[in-house]
């Protein structure tokens, strides 16, 4: 039997995924997580052999989520169920240790398939995944601005331009407001952006926030 862990803080997805799975015998959702936190938590009390999660979540990064999971579960593979398909997602989240990747409009099929081929001890990229981190491969790769983010700015870039202001990010994050302000400050020098409306062009254009 291959036990999962359903990471994503959206209950209908996590219903989606138990439907998905509910004719396969030798296959069970173990259990459920809203967010990083929860997860580590629970992964810290039993054992799964699969973990399914979404790279968009409130709190911890969902790349800083792969690699605190790695850290204390190094053999427990790791499949990214995410509606972002752009490159420089796919392959931080492969750098930070998840061996799979598929978007959120993939065929119940194809997320079967993933979790057989990861439980193996595989690889598994979704075909429009493949499209993706394959396109254009006779050109260097351009860095784009938001890729010389830390995982921590990154996650306050897109709560920022989700429209969510320093005082309710700070009060999410148990952090002060003058942190935030500060790390906005760096966001925003680094990607050589002037305001947060400039900002939130930004990320509607690179498909980094959920509308």
């Amino acid at each position: 039997m291959i036990k999962i862990l359903v990471i994503d803080d959206h209950p209908i997805v996590r219903r989606g995924i138990n439907q998905s799975i509910q004719d396969i015998n030798d296959i069970i959702i173990a259990g459920e997580a809203s967010n990083g936190e929860e997860a580590l938590e629970r992964i810290g009390m039993e054992n799964y052999d699969l973990a399914i999660l979404d790279i968009s979540m409130p709190g911890k990064n969902g790349i800083d989520v792969i690699k605190e999971i790695k850290a204390v579960k190094q053999a427990l593979p790791i499949l990214v169920l995410s509606m972002h398909a752009e490159k420089e997602i796919v392959l931080s989240s492969l750098k930070a240790g998840a061996a799979g990747y598929l978007t959120k409009d993939s065929a119940p099929n194809e997320l079967i398939e993933a979790i057989y081929k990861l439980y193996d001890g595989k690889k598994f990229l979704s075909s429009d995944i493949i499209n993706v981190v394959i396109q254009d491969p006779g050109k260097d790769y351009e860095e784009l601005p938001h890729e010389a983010l830390s995982s921590r700015e990154f996650q306050l870039m897109v709560m920022i331009a989700s429209g969510k202001t320093i005082k309710e990010i700070a009060y999410e994050l148990a952090l002060s407001t003058k942190t935030i302000s500060t790390h906005r400050y760096n966001i925003l020098k680094k990607m050589n952006l002037r305001s947060n409306a400039e900002l939130i062009r930004y990320a509607v254009k690179h498909n980094l926030i959920d509308w």
